[in-house]
């Protein structure tokens, strides 16, 4: 019977789907290499053999093993989880509002999570700094500043949704109502910056600037479990944001509860955002830079757009964490600038080409 049914589909379907699922395949490799790259470079060169023995344990204890498993594995894994998760936010946050500029950096949603983590900070002692710059930032709490990042990141939500389903604003207005508020979160935060100790405005200061190396493997599995959730959720629901792509009426028509969706999907895209942002800092335009990237090769099909555009976001993390590594070893530059120099241009393109709603 299957085989049967099988039978029925024509084949140039077939190569159509093969097609998207080799390129997502291909994506993967790519990161497996570049993770094995950047498992080797640093200021301690190890060769791709002494990688592959520590990771699969048969090597004895040593300098090596030391830095391969507490310092290179958990940045590499952090940075494929970090971009993942911002990438496949940014990529429904555009379906979800009808926008093709949104993003958790460019709606303010990343500095609502920061003002909220500088709250912690601040306020609540849920940071501290060390005298060196491998660990100078240090999380005492992370459920606290996950929590009161996930709340500045969703009072932005709240209001852009306001914006979108209420007042019924253009594309443009609604970028502009997010670098309004990002303004907004920032001056916040500088205010707050004013009131504390010089400790505490070092640490909020050195936490903004987006640092992949400070991820531990307790903040790791936090990041994984919940972008995972996510993305198992975001793939439940890909025919419902295929049916939004037609337009609302349309989707009603198919008996998607469009309120709800938009409503759960900011909801999961806000916590992913305060997630990464309260371990690893601002980290710019990777919602943006990957969904567009994989858009204008798969298309719109959220059932391949969804996971390209997450393969994609960990791979763009990973080579701009990589780069900041090693572009003026040993000097490590802050990961949120390499982003911000990749997906500024980007912005600007599709800022000039103009869009309006559908």
């Amino acid at each position: 019977m299957r085989q049967v049914a099988m039978e029925k589909i024509p084949e140039s379907y077939l190569k159509y789907t093969q097609r998207k699922v080799f390129i997502i395949c291909l994506l993967l490799f790519l990161i497996f290499l570049l993770g094995v790259y950047a498992i080797n470079v640093g200021a301690a060169e190890l060769s791709p053999l002494q990688v592959l023995l520590t990771l699969l344990g048969k090597t004895e204890e040593g300098p090596f093993t030391i830095i391969i498993w507490n310092i290179r594995l958990p940045r590499v894994l952090a940075a494929i989880t970090a971009g993942v998760g911002l990438s496949v936010a940014g990529c429904v946050m555009q379906n979800l509002l009808r926008n093709p500029l949104a993003s958790p950096f460019t709606l303010g949603i990343s500095q609502g999570a920061a003002f909220g983590a500088a709250v912690a900070i601040i306020a609540l002692g849920a940071g501290s700094t060390h005298s060196t710059s491998a660990d100078a930032v240090i999380i005492n709490n992370p459920y606290l500043l996950t929590i009161c990042a996930f709340a500045g990141a969703m009072a932005t939500t709240l209001v852009v949704l306001f914006l979108a389903q209420i007042k019924g604003v253009t594309p443009e207005a609604m970028v502009l109502a997010g670098v309004a508020l990002g303004s907004l979160f920032s001056a916040a935060t500088i205010i707050l910056q004013y009131f504390a100790r010089e400790v505490q405005v070092a640490a909020v200061v050195f936490w903004t600037f987006g640092d992949i190396g400070r991820a531990s493997w307790r903040d790791l599995g936090i990041m994984a479990t919940t972008v995972g959730a996510a993305l198992l959720y975001f793939m439940a629901n890909r025919w419902n944001y295929n049916a939004l792509d037609a337009g609302e009426e349309t989707a009603k028509g198919l008996g998607v509860e469009v309120e709800k969706i938009r409503l759960v999907g900011m909801f999961v895209s806000s916590l992913i955002t305060a997630v990464a942002v309260s371990f690893l800092g601002i980290i710019g335009f990777i919602g943006l830079v990957g969904p567009h990237m994989m858009r204008r090769v798969l298309g719109n099909d959220h059932r391949f757009l969804i996971p390209a555009s997450s393969v994609m976001g960990g791979l763009l993390l990973l080579a701009s964490d990589t780069l900041a590594r090693t572009i003026i070893s040993p000097v490590v530059l802050p990961v949120g600038a390499i982003t911000s120099f990749m997906g500024a241009p980007l912005f600007l393109y599709l800022l000039s080409r103009g869009y309006s709603r559908k």
